[in-house]
This record gives C-alpha cells, sequence and structure tokens, in this order.
C-alpha cells in the first residue's frame, strides 16, 4: 500500500481541499483493471475564496506515490484533482475524462456534495454530436499502427509526384499535379495567403522546396510502413494505447446510440483482452478498430444532438453556485 508518510502527507492536503467529488478513475471504473495495475483517483474542488477574488485559482492538482522515473506498480496511485472551472471547461470541450467522470457509478465514488448531483444531473447538455476528443483519440492510435493501409498508398502517390521532379521546384510549380484523395486534401491558405497541402495529417505549404517536401513525405512512409509491417507480426504495438481508442471509440457509440456511458464497460473483457495482447493486431483488432470508426462517423452524421455544447448553461451554472457556496 502507500508510503506511511506519503500517505499521512496527501491526507493533511486533502483536508484542506474544499472536495466536490473525488472517485476511484480508470480501468477500475472501466472494468478493465489486470492483477498489476495501478489505482487511479480523480477528483473536483471548490477554490478557496481568497484564490477566487485574487485570481489565483489553481487548475489542477497532480499527486502520484510511486518513483516518477518509473513505471507505476499496482501498489502506486495516482490522484488528479481539478478546479470546478477547469472542469467544466474541459468537459465542454468534450475532453473524454470529464465525460467519463460525469459517468460514474455511486460505488466508484467516494466523496461528494451537492455540487456533483447539480453537474451530474445536467450531464446531457455537455453532449454533442461532435466528441471531438473522444475521436480524435481513437483516430490517433488508428492511424499510428496503420488501421487503413490507403494511408501508406497516399504517401506513396505523393512520393511519385515528387521524385520526378527537381529538387529546387516550388511546390506551387507543380500544385496542380499533387493527387487529391482519401488523406490528400487542399487546404484554405494560411493567414498569409500560402496555399496549403495536406497529406495524412502533414501540411506542405506551395513555397517549400520539392526536396524538403519530399523528405517529409519520405520520413512519413518510412515510419508509418515499418510501423504496419511489425503491427502485422504483433511487433511493437502499444496494447495499452490501443485498448483506450477501442474503448473511447465504443464510449462514443453508446452515447450516440443510448444518451449515456455505461461502468463497468460493457465490453470490458473484450478490452482485457487486447489491452494484454492476447488478439491478433491485423486481423482481429485492426478491423474491429476501423469498422467502430466508421460506425461512428455515421451515428455522428445521424445524431440529433446539438452541434455545441451548452455554454450559456454551464457559464450561469458556475456564477451561481460559486456565489451560492462562498457568498450566499
Amino acid at each position: 500500500m502507500l508510503d506511511k508518510m506519503w500517505n499521512v502527507w496527501y491526507m493533511v492536503f486533502m483536508e484542506k481541499l474544499d472536495l466536490i467529488v473525488k472517485m476511484t478513475f480508470g480501468s477500475s471504473l472501466y472494468g478493465t483493471n489486470l492483477p498489476d495495475s495501478d489505482i487511479d483517483i480523480k477528483g473536483i474542488f471548490m477554490p478557496t475564496k481568497e484564490e477566487i477574488l485574487l485570481n489565483r485559482v489553481p487548475k489542477h492538482y497532480n499527486f502520484s506515490s510511486g518513483d516518477s522515473g518509473a513505471k507505476n506498480t499496482k501498489d502506486d496511485v495516482d490522484i488528479e484533482l481539478f478546479s470546478i472551472y477547469t472542469f467544466i471547461n474541459q468537459a465542454l470541450e468534450g475532453q473524454t475524462y470529464a465525460l467519463d467522470m460525469l459517468h460514474a457509478p455511486p460505488n466508484m465514488i467516494s466523496e461528494q456534495n451537492w455540487i456533483w448531483d447539480s453537474i451530474v444531473s445536467n450531464r446531457k447538455k455537455f453532449y454533442t454530436k461532435n466528441l471531438n476528443a473522444f475521436i480524435a483519440y481513437a483516430r490517433k492510435q488508428a492511424s499510428k499502427y496503420g488501421v487503413r493501409g490507403s494511408r501508406l498508398n497516399a504517401s506513396q502517390l505523393v512520393l511519385d509526384i515528387l521524385n520526378n521532379e527537381p529538387d529546387e521546384k516550388r511546390l506551387s510549380e507543380i500544385w496542380d499535379k499533387l493527387p487529391i484523395g482519401e488523406h490528400l486534401y487542399m487546404l484554405a491558405p494560411n493567414p498569409n495567403g500560402i496555399r496549403q497541402y495536406q497529406m495524412c495529417g502533414k501540411k506542405l505549404q506551395e513555397t517549400m522546396r520539392v526536396k524538403y517536401a519530399r523528405d517529409i513525405v519520405q520520413n512519413f512512409f518510412n515510419t508509418y510502413g515499418s510501423r504496419a509491417v511489425l503491427a502485422a507480426k504483433n511487433i511493437g504495438i502499444d496494447w495499452k494505447a490501443l485498448s483506450h481508442a477501442v474503448r473511447a471509440a465504443l464510449q462514443v457509440k453508446e452515447i450516440f446510440t443510448d444518451n449515456t456511458i455505461t461502468f463497468p464497460l460493457k465490453e470490458a473483457e473484450l478490452i482485457k483482452k487486447i489491452k494484454s495482447g492476447s488478439m491478433d493486431y491485423t486481423t482481429e483488432v485492426a478491423p474491429l478498430l476501423e469498422s467502430l470508426m466508421d460506425e461512428v462517423e455515421v451515428l455522428s452524421k445521424k445524431s440529433s444532438l446539438p452541434e455545441k455544447p451548452d455554454r450559456d448553461f454551464w457559464d450561469k451554472f458556475v456564477i451561481d453556485t460559486v456565489r451560492e457556496y462562498h457568498f450566499g
């Protein structure tokens, strides 16, 4: 368990905070914890009256019982506490941790007050059809290991053009030759009016020399290609990150279909299998994640949820809550 001295220090500090909620988080919340999983705790606090009046509100606090230079063990505890201002703003941004906290069941919550009850009862006012943080995380992990081979093909198309052009030419001189298609787009000019081209998330400006652009694309092709080859052999894969991507996609799907997130996750056993590396990447995990991402895209377009969260409601909520808590 926690080191005795650390535990005493932690208890003294926590007694000084006005906690709105404190809960067990991470794999314990999701139902995906393994025997060697550490303990994650998240919470929200109300800043003091002095901190508010002096505009010195801390955004958050981080604590860990483990060695900062070593990987956490099952006996370590990580704690992250957010001010009510930070939490509400990040929930409005659709940050994954905030939406997870909003759906934590009672057995995961060790402390809470009336403010948390009010936040949870209005949590659907954070929902939008653009849950970008969830989707972006899942897409990042998917692309990292080459879920879609079309990324490699797209970069090869660009290389084929650049390899047949002199090094000193500017991209502006061959602009009309650059291919357009999946992962290949013409972007709006930047604030200086310079045209931009995007290949698999990499931006190339028309002022670039061909040699410089070729180096960028070739580096992407080499890195992405080698990852894809290793992934096909189940080598070099961050299974924990990949399991988080599948989890995020499943949670977005549940919000779109059922207007909630259920904990522990209904697919917890599947996610545990991915997390432990006991599934084949190429034939099982990659097709699953690709299918989920496609499904989430369709559900997003069909969703009746608003484009943006109800920021006006939450601004008023924070004002009224802080006033009542400290000045009422």
